[in-house]
């Protein structure tokens, strides 16, 4: 049915996307579909990574880890943003495009009276985007 999962992923909070990882993970298993675990940061040093090289080499090993783990065919796709908090569902969506993903699962919280303001991440990138996007609370 689908030929590429995205599944976007924050390596400092690895721990609070258990399920958003379960889901795509059961869903390639399926119809042995490759994941990309996508990542967005910027490209200066930061808490996670000195070098744009060492933040994509974390993310390579976050992503051969989970294909060990769990059997199926993964990859790691990073984009480097100027203010990724600001800019993150524009960085998402040209994962999507660059990845050639066509169906993304992605961890989102609880909608709650911001949201009605400013729209969540998923939201977002749900509602700008043409492929399927899945959103696992």
């Amino acid at each position: 049915m689908f030929k590429r999962i995205l599944i976007p992923i924050d390596l400092g909070h690895v721990d609070k996307l258990e399920k958003a990882i379960s889901a795509g993970v059961y869903l390639a298993k399926l119809d042995n579909i490759p994941v990309v675990f996508a990542a967005v940061t910027s490209a200066v040093p930061g808490a996670l990574a000195h070098t744009p090289e060492e933040f994509r080499s974390k993310l390579d090993a976050f992503a051969n880890g989970q294909a060990d783990k769990h059997g199926i065919t993964a990859s790691a796709h990073a984009v480097f943003a100027h203010d990724p908090a600001v800019e993150l569902e524009d960085a998402l969506l040209k994962a999507i495009d660059e990845t050639d993903a066509d169906l993304v699962v992605m961890a989102t919280h609880v909608p709650n009276l911001k949201d009605y303001v400013w729209p969540s991440n998923g939201g977002r990138v749900a509602s700008h985007s043409d492929v399927s996007v899945f959103l696992i609370r």
